[in-house]
């Protein structure tokens, strides 16, 4: 398939997004638990969730340039009875929503106890909107991974794995940056955030490995006979169906080298897991500097960028058999 780079930044810069929500909400449940020390809401919370929208509405503006009708958007959602797409575009304005309630409730201190659970658990109005917020994140995970992995005809998107690995590789870059937030106003969750980044990055590395593996082995359900409807043995191709390019070349082909892609391929393994780790471990437990944390962050996120380029990139669309001479 040919990537748009819209849709690319959109995937990318939400599963950050939603990443660092859930690392923020998770450092609120452990603190709620007495397992970490408290945070002061507004320097934390309410900061840490209007970085999350930024993140978040960043991908939204993205997702506009793919469009070839912006003002018709709207339209998109009329069909979430049946469509994985309209069903996103409902659930991102309900998680934007979500987020920034939370941070507004930490912002303004409004977080004194509603109820107590257990005689010793006091419960504020920012655990309950934490909890929507959290259910409303994972329902855009699902939503965003099964636009492409609900395509039973692309059969390297068509997997479980696909939606495993958009929910792990966003929850991943979002509690990394959630280390390289800490670091930067100087509080002392960093080694909590880097620790479960750190797991988190690992545990996406197997699940995209093993993706990776999966479709370098796929036997193609489609032929050439099944492209033109002959189901002759021996069928070559003379021509491409076209004498110049045309929307089928260009859009559902990316004409990039076999070179290119497995330079890609490595750069993002590389850039996505090994390295991220290791100056992870090196703020968390060796050198206590704000820019490792910084750089684990932005160097993943590169690497998520051309990881995201190449999941595109690898699939195959049937209607290639056909173009097939076009490089």
């Amino acid at each position: 398939m040919h990537p748009a780079f819209s849709v690319v930044f959109l995937t990318t810069l939400i599963g950050v997004g939603q990443g660092l929500f859930l690392a923020l909400y998770t450092g609120q449940f452990y603190s709620m638990m007495k397992l970490l020390p408290g945070q002061d809401s507004e320097n934390f919370y309410a900061m840490g969730s209007l970085l999350a929208l930024g993140f978040l509405a960043a991908g939204l503006i993205a997702s506009i340039f793919h469009l070839g009708r912006p003002m018709r958007g709207w339209r998109s959602i009329s069909q979430w009875r049946t469509s994985w797409l309209s069903r996103e575009i409902i659930v991102l304005p309900s998680t934007l929503f979500f987020v920034a309630l939370y941070g507004i409730i930490h912002y303004f201190g409004w977080t004194q106890p509603l109820f107590t659970l257990g005689e010793m658990q006091p419960v504020d109005l920012s655990i309950i909107v934490g909890i929507l917020a959290t259910l409303s994140t994972f329902a855009l995970f699902i939503c965003t991974a099964m636009i492409y992995a609900s395509i039973k005809f692309l059969q390297e998107w068509h997997s479980p794995l696909t939606v495993i690995n958009y929910i792990l590789l966003g929850t991943a870059s979002g509690f990394t940056l959630a280390a390289a937030f800490s670091a930067s106003i100087g509080n002392e969750l960093v080694d909590f955030y880097a620790m479960w980044a750190i797991i988190l990055t690992f545990t996406a590395l197997i699940s995209r490995s093993v993706a990776l593996i999966r479709n370098s082995h796929l036997k193609q359900k489609s032929s050439p006979q099944t492209a033109i409807g002959v189901r002759h043995t021996m069928i070559v191709q003379q021509a491409q169906g076209a004498m110049c390019g045309s929307f089928n070349t260009r859009e559902f082909f990316h004409g990039k080298s076999l070179g290119l892609l497995k330079t890609v391929k490595i750069s993002f393994l590389m850039m996505v897991f090994p390295i991220p780790i290791v100056l992870l471990l090196a703020a968390a437990y060796g050198f206590e500097s704000i820019n490792l944390s910084i750089m684990a962050f932005v160097i993943q996120y590169l690497g998520l960028i051309a990881e995201r380029w190449y999941f595109f990139t690898e699939a195959k669309h049937p209607q290639n058999i056909y173009y097939q001479s076009v490089g």
